[in-house]
């Protein structure tokens, strides 16, 4: 691997949501120098509640705050206790208890801020930089890259052995090295997310309606994180949002309207989903390499987002440590990473497609399906996606 320039780091992050402060935390833990350079003025931790399958899980264990992230999640059973329709009928029993054991799967759930902030507390406070709005990169020319950035109005730039743009969504360095890739997509659906201030003890499971779901998960200190997602137009929102949730959901089964009615209204969140149509080309140029939601960015209905971003980190990680040539090392990142994250992508479309259908003759179609689908179908699609196993990030002291 090439060495550090001395004063300069080997890597710069540019985002420091979870893929971007993941990949900064598993490059401090295999010895590397890194900045994160972060356009907001402080570093949030927003959110409602996030869900990580044994995937996620195995890889927050090789950047070293697996361990911690337990201690605050609650655990179910992948799809807890199954999917019902509104009004309670039973579509999908709960997974085989010895077919998770022997796939070693699991779920844990808790609010989106503890996650952030693990991986933030993971990685030293003095390499992470806020206000820094990242402008470009270029290429020097000695192939390694150049960032520019400004901060408080003012232009600067560091140059680094290479640039991981975790940046997003709307990633600026994906439409600057990537400018034939096809732009972001609505999906055709939307999202309300919230936390039940309840003590319940929830197994969580999903609700199918026509073109609506409803997913409840229990957290670790006996609230609910729900959520609800509807096709709706892009860009309609509601001066009440909770409102709006319990106009859609509220008479469904029990216990989701209440859920509902012990949620803080002023709490729900209400998100357009999008996705990146296409697959896009290598998921490196030159020394960038996207992680996240800028390489990959998928609708929620395989709850993969934050996994796929977690897998990225690792597995760039380990790359970088293994590859002393630092452009094998991103080969290999693409080669092993794109298949699988853009085969998930389009299970997640794919799947949304079939869960919200609003016709009721596709409605009883799908509902039909669902009860009569072997469970090895859905088994072999758990597995798929959640027995994933990570490759193990070395540690060592700054080189």
């Amino acid at each position: 691997m090439a060495a550090d320039t001395p004063g300069h780091p080997f890597a710069v992050v540019v985002g420091a949501g979870i893929g971007g402060l993941a990949a900064a935390a598993g490059l401090t833990r295999v010895g590397r120098s890194v900045l994160v350079l972060e356009r907001a003025a402080a570093l949030r931790a927003e959110g409602a509640g996030i869900s990580l399958l044994a995937n996620a899980q195995r890889s927050l264990d090789q950047l070293g705050v697996g361990s911690r992230i337990r201690e605050l999640a609650a655990t179910m059973l992948p799809g807890g206790e199954g999917v019902r329709t509104a009004g309670g009928r039973r579509l999908m029993k709960p997974t085989d208890p010895a077919f998770v054991r022997r796939h070693g799967l699991s779920t844990a759930v808790l609010p989106r801020p503890d996650l952030h902030l693990t991986l933030r507390d993971a990685v030293p406070a003095a390499h992470v930089l806020t206000g820094a709005e990242v402008t470009g990169v270029a290429r020097r020319s000695d192939g390694t890259a150049l960032v520019h950035y400004r901060r408080g109005g003012v232009p600067a730039s560091v140059p680094a052995q290479v640039v991981i743009a975790a940046d997003g969504l709307n990633s600026r360095l994906r439409r600057q090295l990537w400018p034939a890739a096809a732009p972001p997509v609505y999906s055709g659906h939307s999202v309300w997310r919230g936390i039940a201030e309840i003590d319940r003890a929830e197994p969580g499971g999903t609700t199918w309606g026509r073109g609506q779901e409803f997913g409840r998960m229990p957290l670790a200190d006996g609230r609910v994180y729900w959520y609800a997602v509807a096709n709706t137009p892009e860009g309609e929102h509601h001066m009440d949002e909770h409102a709006e949730v319990v106009r859609r959901f509220g008479t469904w089964h029990r216990p989701l309207p209440d859920l509902l009615g012990r949620t803080p209204p002023r709490a729900v969140r209400h998100d357009d989903i999008f996705e990146l149509p296409l697959p896009l080309p290598p998921f490196v140029s030159g020394r960038t390499a996207l992680l996240g939601d800028a390489a990959h960015a998928m609708t929620s209905d395989l709850g993969q987002g934050a996994c796929q971003a977690l897998e990225d980190a690792v597995v760039l990680c380990a790359a970088l440590a293994a590859h002393p040539d630092t452009d094998e090392a991103l080969a290999d990142y693409d080669a092993r990473r794109r298949p699988r994250a853009q085969a998930i992508v389009a299970a997640s479309h794919r799947v949304g497609q079939m869960k919200l259908r609003e016709q009721w003759w596709q409605v009883l179609m799908r509902n039909a399906l669902t009860t009569l689908a072997p469970p090895r179908t859905g088994e072999a699609a758990l597995a798929r996606i959640g027995d994933w196993h990570p490759p193990e990030l070395p540690t060592g002291a700054a080189r």
